[in-house]
């Protein structure tokens, strides 16, 4: 399989927003309701927000297999010397086949070329795909943060972070 690493550009929106919200509901599923699940990705994932956040820089790579977006990471150096994965989510049917390791892999080499000397990501708690994947390549976990959703429903996320 030829996977391909490209700049995330607006033509990959609907692509974007699909493998995301498929994603992240599936990252919460059993934990926030389905309502909740339906609000938020339609909020976060909707085509003008992928396309502003793309515009933005704040979507940065794609991963392309035959042709279509198989995977997309997004960060930003958020202050001095941390860098930020944002979102990192492959569709299903290409997952462990090492696209998230690449996507991750380029976004924190350009990262470190910045200045970045460490990097950050919150992981639902719970989340077997993503925990396992980032303690992998070097994560730690630093902090739990739990709090309750507009919903009333309670979540905790898990911040993560490694040297670079």
């Amino acid at each position: 399989m030829d996977i391909a690493i490209e700049t995330a550009v607006t033509e990959h929106v609907k692509s974007i927003a699909a493998i995301c919200s498929f994603g992240w509901k599936q990252t919460v599923e059993g934990k926030l309701s389905e309502k909740y699940r339906n609000k938020h990705a339609e909020e976060w994932y909707n085509h003008e927000r992928v396309k502003a956040d793309i515009e933005q820089g704040s979507y940065t790579h794609v991963a392309i297999v035959n042709s279509k977006v198989a995977g997309v990471i997004g960060g930003a150096i958020t202050e001095s010397r941390v860098s930020q994965v944002f979102v990192l989510y492959v569709e299903e049917k290409y997952r462990y086949k090492g696209i998230g390791r690449q996507l991750l892999n380029i976004l924190t080499e350009e990262h470190k070329k910045a200045g970045a000397t460490e990097q950050w990501v919150s992981v639902q708690d719970g989340n077997q795909r993503g925990i396992p994947f980032y303690e992998a390549r070097g994560f730690r976990k630093q902090e739990k943060k739990s709090g309750v959703t507009d919903t009333g429903e309670p979540f905790v996320n898990l911040r993560y972070s490694r040297s670079l």
